[in-house]
């Protein structure tokens, strides 16, 4: 599924670095989930809306390729594409940019709708799917 991808800004904190002043690495998954969190806020979707509905978004797998350090005061941008969208699963593929829009890290993330009292799979409800499909 191709589509123009999604790009969130992000600066990075003394909060998000190591003691000397890189980013600590498990700080770009959390870049990573909020610019999903901020695309799917763009096609109108809120996260508590469909946790009142029973359904959740969770990670499922996660695979990440550190290429290059960032450090405190960059000025970054994060991309969000749908690689691949199922049933009752999303694959994303995302890029942390610097300024000049080299790729600092790579990330392949798939996601689960799951129901939130079992924490079973469950299928992305049509009216979703439809607006999920639609963002290409």
């Amino acid at each position: 599924m191709s589509q123009t991808p999604f790009h969130w800004p992000v600066r990075i904190y003394y909060e998000d670095t190591d003691a000397g002043g890189i980013v600590y690495n498990a700080n770009y998954l959390k870049f990573m989930e909020r610019a999903r969190t901020e695309w799917l806020r763009h096609l109108g979707v809120e996260q508590d809306n469909l946790l009142e509905q029973g359904i959740a978004f969770v990670v499922r797998r996660v695979e990440m390729d550190l290429r290059r350090a960032a450090r405190f005061n960059d000025a970054l941008t994060v991309t969000v594409t749908v690689k691949m969208l199922k049933r009752a699963s999303i694959v994303f593929e995302q890029e942390i940019l610097d300024h000049a829009g080299l790729c600092l890290v790579k990330g392949e993330i798939v996601i689960a709708c799951v129901d939130i009292t079992k924490m079973k799979p469950f299928a992305i409800p049509e009216s979703l799917m439809g607006v999920l499909s639609g963002a290409r």
